[in-house]
């Protein structure tokens, strides 16, 4: 509370209205005519009531707690009075129309109730990861557990870098490796550009960049796939002896066949604590929150037994929209 009451009073110098000598601040009316009355005399309090709509009110508190629902650049955008004042005259607006869709029973369309629910979830569930820890809150003890019993996963494997020419046809791969075995580091290059119907073998790099496929790591590990080397490249790669050197046969993938060149290589190597630290404690408050939401709801089933009709679930029709129609 503390915090909403220190904000109101800003809010309230800013808007002018903390003067010792104002007895009332100007009324706030609608459009509608809804009862909108004159304020009582401001004060430093967050219950101080700004307008007035019918028998509800809007206060220095729910105007504040609006605010501070936005991010920071929306915020900013309200520090002038008129816009403030728009702000103000929006929330009333929706207090308005929110008045309105009860007295129709909009409130009671299946859809509302399912919108409301799910706002109300959400606020449960926000309340329910504040229990929760932030990564800088996770105790260190536990970033140095799961990074002993984790080690695997922070060690990179070597990952090598892959020129290749690009082929239509096997005769003219066997034709261009030839040529290819015989070349210099800058011949290759010519001969990516001269003879390879990749796309991007004609691009603006250096000349023993041509071809260039980029990094992939052996066959088998996940996090080092490339979408430009097909797996049968991938694998060939690894076939090689040496960096500079050319697999000594064509490959084929899809259809198109392959000179493989091994052109760099980065070394394996695992990384150190202080080098995952942050995706650690990241990855434990993440864990932290979702076993508080899990919580939770194990203990909300336990209170409200939870029981499905399996046999209506299945008879349930989807209507799916006609493929055909336009």
């Amino acid at each position: 509370m503390r915090r909403v009451v220190g904000a109101a009073a800003i809010l309230l110098a800013a808007l002018g209205a903390g003067s010792a000598c104002s007895k009332t601040s100007a009324p706030v009316s609608s459009d509608a005519g809804r009862g909108a009355e004159p304020a009582p005399a401001a004060s430093s309090d967050g219950a101080h009531v700004l307008a007035r709509v019918g028998d509800r009110t809007i206060t220095v508190a729910d105007f504040v707690a609006a605010l501070q629902n936005m991010d920071e650049f929306d915020r900013v955008r309200f520090s002038a009075p008129a816009r403030r004042r728009e702000l103000l005259g929006e929330m009333i607006d929706v207090k308005l129309l929110a008045d309105e869709a009860r007295e129709r029973g909009y409130d009671k369309d299946p859809i509302a109730e399912q919108e409301t629910r799910e706002i109300l979830r959400d606020a449960v569930l926000r309340k329910a990861r504040e229990s929760a820890p932030t990564p800088n809150d996770v105790p260190a003890i536990e970033v140095q557990a799961y990074f002993d019993a984790h080690r695997a996963d922070f060690h990179d494997p070597e990952r090598r870098r892959v020129g290749a020419i690009v082929l239509a046809s096997e005769s003219a791969a066997a034709s261009a490796l030839a040529a290819a075995l015989k070349a210099s580091p800058s011949e290759w290059g010519e001969l990516v550009r001269a003879r390879s119907i990749d796309p991007q073998a004609k691009a603006d790099v250096a000349i023993d960049l041509a071809g260039d496929l980029g990094f992939v790591s052996p066959p088998g590990d996940p996090q080092g796939a490339n979408a430009r080397i097909p797996d049968e490249i991938r694998a060939a790669a690894f076939e090689i002896a040496k960096v500079g050197e050319i697999l000594a046969r064509v490959v084929a993938a899809g259809r198109q066949f392959y000179v493989v060149k091994f052109e760099g290589r980065s070394e394996a190597h695992d990384r150190s604590l202080q080098d995952v630290e942050r995706t650690i404690r990241v990855k434990l408050a993440q864990d932290k929150r979702q076993a508080a939401e899990a919580a939770l709801l194990d203990d909300l089933r336990k209170q409200y037994p939870v029981s499905l009709d399996e046999a209506a679930l299945a008879q349930v029709k989807v209507t799916l929209p006609d493929a055909g129609r336009e």
